[in-house]
């Protein structure tokens, strides 16, 4: 017997990739749906081999229904989500809208898959994109030197800000070339053939939102006791989010051990070649399930310090992987009961 699915928000880029990875990874479907707003109902979107005509979320009765996989933004989780779980229906919501409850588990099953048998809402968070694969690279290294400190400086792709920012750099970019002067909607400033220093809102600190969800997601996933401190930078790339990791840790780092405890771990593939070429880059990560590891060094800053650089598909495992990867995980610990 398969599950009851409902993937909420299935017309945007992450819902989409959401339905190719259940598809991909032949997740136990008996029925699924596909729900968005008033606007795209009646729409027509893949699903495999199968074509799905999406449906209106604002009538659509959760009852009966085993899990819904939510992507549709923050505002509309917030009302939705409750509903479905009310009716039943587990929520894995991938906005940040219940991140920070703390009666909602924020999961990342190569790292803490036992938050799962916490919850109590019938409700879990999916993490930031950036935090997910920070924290997957991370925490072989934290159970080996036990981590105090992380400064990370990041380079995410526009499709963080879903198609419409993935629109703009494509617009910007071949306007460049006519010189058509470049419209600016979805970013603070032009984002073609340039670097933004500003993700989400400025808060009062001086940080931004999504600065602030680095370090205090990494701190609900990982542990409390480590600090964070992020500067994260919209790039000029379509897919794939890039990471400068300084980590400092309270035990001696031993380079060689900490090689061999990321080759074996779960999630992550260590590519670390002191050569021209000998790393990952964002454009090879497209479409891939792993968090890439490269150029892994010692700091010689700080005492007990390791410096990487790491690269993910923000699509994938930043998103619709890893919901998908908890809806297995709790499928694997007989968390996610059948309604059929």
């Amino acid at each position: 017997m398969g599950y009851r699915v409902a993937v909420v928000g299935a017309t945007g880029a992450v819902g989409r990739e959401i339905l190719k990875t259940l598809a991909e990874r032949e997740f136990p479907v008996d029925d699924i749906v596909a729900l968005a707003s008033p606007r795209s109902a009646g729409r027509e979107i893949s699903f495999g081999d199968r074509t799905l005509k999406v449906r209106n979320l604002e009538t659509f009765d959760f009852k009966g229904w085993d899990v819904g996989l939510f992507s549709p933004g923050g505002e509309v989780s917030a009302k939705y989500a409750p509903i479905a779980a009310k009716a039943g229906c587990v929520v894995i919501d991938n906005t940040s809208h219940f991140r920070m409850d703390p009666d909602v588990p924020l999961v990342v099953p190569e790292v803490n898959p036992d938050a799962l048998k916490r919850m109590k809402r019938n409700i879990i968070a999916n993490p930031n994109c950036s935090t997910i694969q920070m924290v997957v690279a991370l925490k072989p290294l934290h159970d080996l030197f036990t981590l105090k400190r992380v400064v990370v400086s990041t380079y995410q792709a526009v499709s963080g800000a879903g198609k419409d920012g993935m629109d703009e750099l494509f617009s910007q970019t071949r306007g460049s070339f006519v010189t058509d002067p470049p419209k600016i909607e979805q970013f603070q400033k032009q984002i073609a053939f340039n670097c933004i220093p500003q993700i989400d809102r400025f808060m009062d600190d001086g940080a931004t939102k999504e600065e602030w969800k680095m370090a205090v997601e990494t701190r609900k996933i990982l542990d409390p006791d480590v600090s964070v401190i992020a500067t994260c930078v919209r790039v000029p790339v379509f897919i794939g989010h890039s990471e400068a990791v300084v980590a400092e840790f309270a035990e001696p780092v031993d380079l060689a051990r900490a090689r061999e405890v990321l080759r074996e771990a779960e999630g992550v593939i260590l590519r670390d070649e002191r050569e021209d070429g000998g790393y990952v880059t964002p454009i090879e990560c497209v479409g891939e399930d792993a968090t890439y590891v490269s150029r892994l060094r010692v700091d010689p800053t700080v005492p007990n310090g390791l410096a990487f650089w790491c690269v993910s598909d923000n699509l994938r495992k930043g998103a619709a992987l890893n919901a998908v990867q908890i809806a297995e995980t709790m499928i694997a610990l007989d968390l996610l009961p059948r309604h059929g």
